[in-house]
């Protein structure tokens, strides 16, 4: 089993809305102040924790009190990367932070059309952006989180006063960072900020997935508060729980179409080339439609990134007028390569494990094929050789 946490935020996700979440699953505040003193950032900030009341519901907040000398202190990332690297932290916190302010950096990068290193941090470089990252960081390794997933953002709206002046909600750092790390975002109805700069590098840099919750078992629940009161609970959910190392899961999307109208001949071309734009897998199935017209399902398997890429190549190539499309999650088993020795020559087999059992080994179909042809011998017959090696490697 291994630890995992998913971030469920409906109201968005800021620095300190994380940090929040992660007191309250278990991290004990005294144990992120002794660590942050290593940081020698001491003379600018306080740290401290309060239940809240939001919509009724209880939540940690966690706020980052910054002195008044310091208040408008900004940095550049090489400022950034030298306080975290001289800092006495542990290697999965120092390297994950780095990480986060360098995709920021890249981030804000873009946007004003400068090199990363030559970014000047305005709010995301200040001291209570160095203590939400860094902290979440401590917080992730104090609770052994070894893999973190997050749910779709929501976009918030409206506009906010920031360094640059009067900007639309997201912010253009945001919307970047969204783009960077193919997050699904959706409107909640809430025009406001609610995802901040500091909330989306943290989950773009760090979470392996967006989507739905994974199969997991839950132990504990964090619950990190925010600063605006909203229409509805502005609190960070951190699920926090183990999940079977034996499946993994992954998000995929279903896209189907029924036609009536196309030359069966063209529906070999379409399978070939959509295979060839990414699409995992592509099949098709004889139907009865209305007024009892034959007609063909076409059903295309892919990743989220490579929806619009086969639609367009669909609606280009056929006559269909309309593509339904769903958003599911499978269960895969782990996979590798191995080579079996056989008197025809080496071949590939396939092979798939539960954990660390092996359920199934297949030999590699090209690789069959190749031989077959080459030695002019029936394709069943070097297959068969393959399954006879295959024996060896259980």
């Amino acid at each position: 089993m291994s630890k995992i946490a998913y971030v469920q935020c409906p109201t968005g996700i800021a620095g300190d809305m994380f940090l929040g979440a992660l007191v309250d699953a278990g991290m004990p505040l005294k144990y992120l102040i002794d660590r942050l003193k290593s940081l020698d950032l001491d003379d600018e900030y306080t740290l401290t924790e309060e239940d809240v009341q939001k919509q009724g519901q209880r939540a940690t907040k966690v706020d980052v009190s910054l002195k008044h000398s310091h208040h408008h202190h900004h940095r550049h990332l090489p400022e950034i990367e030298k306080i975290i690297t001289q800092a006495n932290l542990a290697e999965t916190v120092t390297n994950n932070s780095l990480a986060i302010f360098r995709q920021l950096a890249i981030a804000e990068g873009k946007v004003h059309g400068i090199p990363p290193e030559k970014v000047h941090f305005h709010e995301v470089g200040a001291t209570d952006a160095l203590i939400d990252i860094i902290g979440t960081c401590i917080g992730l390794d104090y609770l052994d989180i070894n893999t973190l997933e997050c749910s779709p953002l929501p976009t918030g709206g409206g506009t906010i006063k920031a360094a640059h002046g009067r900007l639309s909600v997201p912010v253009p750092a945001v919307l970047e960072l969204c783009q960077m790390g193919k997050v699904p975002l959706y409107s909640n109805g809430i025009d406001k900020e609610l995802v901040t700069p500091t909330g989306a590098a943290i989950v773009t840099t760090l979470a392996q997935k967006f989507g739905q919750p994974p199969t997991m078992n839950l132990h504990k629940i964090g619950l990190g508060a925010g600063n605006q009161d909203l229409t509805m609970p502005n609190i960070l959910r951190l699920w926090v729980g183990e999940k079977e190392e034996a499946i993994d899961e992954e998000t995929v999307a279903v896209l189907e179409t029924q036609i009536d109208d196309l030359s069966p001949q063209i529906f070999g071309y379409v399978m070939d080339e959509l295979l060839q734009l990414g699409a995992r897998d592509v099949f098709t199935q004889s139907v009865a439609m209305k007024k009892n017209r034959p007609g063909v399902l076409l059903t295309v398997i892919c990743d989220l990134d490579k929806v619009g890429i086969c639609e367009r190549f669909i609606f280009r190539e056929t006559s269909t007028l309309g593509i339904r499309k769903q958003i599911q999650s499978r269960s895969v088993l782990s996979r590798h390569m191995k080579t079996v020795n056989t008197k025809y020559g080496d071949i590939r087999v396939k092979v798939a494990q539960y954990g660390s059992e092996v359920v199934n080994i297949q030999p590699e179909y090209d690789d069959c094929v190749l031989i077959a042809k080459k030695l002019q011998i029936p394709l069943s017959e070097v297959i068969l050789e393959a399954r006879k090696n295959i024996d060896n490697l259980q």
